[in-house]
């Protein structure tokens, strides 16, 4: 892993633990050497992911829709910054710079960022690993989901290992570091 994908709020939560367990982790990702690509803003979770990593002297790319940048989210201290045109083309160049991907809390735009990464690896698009950094139980609902889905036949047992949730960042890291994407070439079964 060279580039790590972050996806979370541009909102902190009402407790601080989201925020300060944030900036820790894109402190310990800048100290391990990782550059961290995530959606350019300066505000939220996002923000202090980025302040966390750059205060440790870490790369921090930025992917920002024009949209967005007018009204005035950009961060202005990263290492680099894109601007694009569409929430999609974001999301496809995040893809292309990272070589894995963690999700903090946040709404329904982490969700879709998340759950078309999995779509992704689900259909061999990419071998990326994909970690939840399940700060304060925030995500352990969605993984009773994933339980309730491969219970009910809507998802296959092993695709439950596309997703590495932890609620400690350096087992988490380390989880990503050390995952073997699923041989899975064939979708459907002849």
């Amino acid at each position: 892993m060279k580039y790590i994908s972050i996806f979370c709020g541009s909102s902190s939560g009402n407790d601080k633990i989201f925020a300060e367990q944030a900036v820790l982790l894109g402190r310990v990702i800048a100290r391990k050497g990782f550059g961290i690509v995530y959606g350019g803003a300066h505000v939220g979770l996002m923000g202090e992911v980025a302040n966390g990593a750059l205060s440790e002297g870490g790369e921090v790319i930025g992917v920002i829709p024009a949209f967005l940048k007018k009204k005035e989210l950009e961060h202005t201290q990263l290492t680099k910054i894109h601007i694009v045109e569409t929430m999609h083309e974001r999301k496809a160049l995040m893809n292309e710079l990272c070589d894995a991907v963690i999700a903090l809390p946040g709404g329904y735009g982490t969700l879709d960022e998340l759950f078309e990464m999995l779509t992704w690896a689900q259909l061999s698009l990419h071998k990326k690993p994909i970690g939840l950094f399940n700060i304060d139980g925030y995500y352990d609902a969605l993984a009773e989901m994933s339980a309730k889905m491969i219970e009910k036949g809507f998802l296959k047992e092993e695709y439950k290992d596309l997703l590495l949730i932890d609620d400690d960042i350096e087992r988490l890291l380390y989880r990503m570091g050390t995952y073997v994407p699923l041989p899975n070439e064939k979708w459907f079964k002849t």
